[in-house]
């Protein structure tokens, strides 16, 4: 168990630090790649078409998540 909470605690150092060493331009072409995978995504995915039923569901949502009164 020690072990395996060690090893768990290395990898995220390990994956923190080659984050921060990362240059530039690499997440520069990261980002660009994310980007065209999610322009690819949208075409794919038909617009949502929400029903009136839909609507007054999301309002009362809407209306409940504002309140900030507690």
């Amino acid at each position: 168990m020690i072990l395996s909470t060690v090893y768990a605690i290395a990898r995220r150092l390990l994956s923190v630090s080659a984050l921060l060493l990362r240059r530039s331009v690499s997440k520069e072409a990261e980002l660009l790649v994310l980007r065209h995978q999610n322009t690819v995504l949208r075409r794919q995915v038909p617009r949502v078409r929400y029903e009136p039923a839909d609507r007054l569901w999301l309002a009362a949502l809407l209306s409940a998540g504002g309140d900030s009164s507690y």
